[in-house]
This record gives structure tokens, sequence and C-alpha cells, in this order.
């Protein structure tokens, strides 16, 4: 079975006015990440509006991005805006069978679930799947968090090998570290700092402004693999200023409009959402230019 480690750059879903996917613009964009070094490439993330999409589209992206990877990278495919356990599991499955390496598996709640719910969501994707899955918590966005309690149980799953945590708590993924040892493994977010999280025992980090700074990303991930730390937090605080542009502004909005400023048509978001203003764009990129 894969593993995974390294700098998973959350993509962006590159749409027309009218709805189709720019799949030549999204394959070109993958092939760049990957010939800038990155580890592995993860459609349909937050960064990746999945919530905006519907059936139709995210099935493009993902099978443009599997193009695109051409197998010399990973990638982990979102399962997303399921409120549904059997929607979820035929998402899956369909990822799988385009050539998906592995399921980022991501809940979403109307009503709010117990833990035994929550559990058997993520239990049920893994169950269905013969690839590695990613279970994926954003409490400030989602209505059912998995606690300490559910990660545990899950991760006891043959299937369930990772968690990417984008809460801002970086103290709860140290509980996860010391309460499941090496039957999880633990990927940053960008709410988190990627060298932090990696100085306590991480693997990597799954993020939207990976795609803008790849390989950038890519130096820090390999300074602090090597525990070179003055030089890793040298260069972690120069990107830091990204992180905190993609929390000020909506997530889609700033990647695209970074990546429009480096020559990707990648479009504006999904509506309602809205790009960004000129002077905010303008912002992403003195952020970009400073960074080099």
């Amino acid at each position: 079975m894969a593993d995974f480690h390294g700098v998973f750059p959350y993509l962006v879903s590159p749409v027309d006015p009218d709805g189709q996917i720019r799949t030549k613009v999204l394959g070109r964009l993958c092939d760049d990440l990957i010939q800038s070094g990155v580890h592995g490439l993860t459609p349909l993330g937050s960064t990746g509006e999945f919530a905006y999409l519907d059936n139709a589209q995210r099935a493009v992206v993902v099978q443009a991005t599997i193009e695109a990877a051409k197998g010399r990278v990973p990638v982990v495919a979102g399962v997303v805006v399921s409120t549904s356990t059997s929607d979820a599991v035929a998402q899956a499955k369909s990822y799988q069978k385009l050539g998906a390496d592995g399921i980022l598996a991501i809940l979403e709640a109307y009503f709010p679930l117990q833990d035994a719910q929550t559990e058997s969501y993520f239990r049920a994707i893994a169950d269905a799947v013969d690839i590695p899955v990613v279970i994926y918590t954003n409490p400030q966005f989602q209505r059912s968090d998995l606690t300490l309690d559910v990660i545990a149980r899950l991760s006891a799953h043959p299937r369930i090998r990772y968690i990417k945590d984008a809460s801002t708590n970086t103290g709860r993924l140290l509980s996860i570290m010391n309460r499941c040892g090496d039957s999880i493994r633990v990927f940053s977010a960008s709410a988190h700092i990627p060298a932090a999280v990696m100085l306590i025992g991480g693997v990597g980090w799954m993020a939207g402004p990976a795609c803008l700074i790849p390989r950038q990303s890519v130096e820090l991930y390999h300074l602090c693999k090597a525990a070179r730390w003055d030089e890793a937090l040298t260069l972690q605080r120069k990107l830091w200023r990204l992180n905190e542009a993609f929390a000020r502004y909506n997530l889609a909005a700033c990647i695209k409009a970074g990546l429009a400023i480096q020559g990707y048509e990648v479009g504006d978001p999904v509506a309602p959402q809205a790009a960004l203003t000129a002077d905010e764009r303008k912002a992403v990129e003195a952020v970009l230019r400073d960074i080099g």
C-alpha cells in the first residue's frame, strides 16, 4: 500500500463561466507542480471548491489530475459533500476505479452527529476501497468534528492510515500522535505551521498555498526532514506570509488569484463566491514577489 508523505498541494478546480472544467489548465498546473518536486496531488480539497461543484464536475477534476500525474506522484482524491454514507462510498469507489492512489475522506453534516455516526461514516468509506484513506477534520467549517476517541478507534482500521487536521490547535495534533502512535500519521493543514508540525512528528502537509510556492514548500520539507531547524524556521517565517493571506481571504479566490498572477487561466471562484478585489490581488502579488 502506498506511503504518503511530503507536500501535497490542494489543487484548485479551474472552471469556465459555463461550468466546464478547464482540464488543460489543470493538467498544466499538475505537471508544473510535479516538476517542482511535490510529493503528491490532492484534488477536491477545500481549495478545490468541492462544495460548489456537482458530481460530474468533481469526477472530471479527479480524472484530469490522475491523467496529468501519469503515476509520477500519488493522487489522493477528496470524497466530499456527502451528507449520506452511501454517496460517500459511491464516490470513493468511483475514484479508486479512475485510478486514485488514496482517498481524502471529508464529512459534511446538515444535522449534528454523534461519535458513533461519525465513526461509521469514515469506516464505511475505508471498508469500500482497497487504497489508503486520509481522514480530514476541519472544525471551522464542519458541523461534526472527530474526537480523539473516534480518531483512535479509526486508526485501528488497516486502510485509515493518515489524518489531516485543519484545526488551529497544534496541541491536538500532538495528542493524536501520543494517543495513536504509528497507527495513524499526521498531515498538517495551512491552519498550522508546517515546520512545527514536522518537528513534533508530522509527515508533511496538504494545503492550498503549496500550489503557489511548490518549490519553496518542497525545500522546507527537506530542511525539516534533515533536522536543519534553524534554516527551516528561517524559510518558514518567510513563507508564513502566504498562509496569513490564505487565512485572510476566501481560500479558492486567494489561490486562484495567485495562480492567475503566475500565468494560469484558472478562472474565478465558483459563484456565489467572489474573486479578490484589485487591492486584495495586489496584496497577494506583493507576498508572492517577496517570497520569490
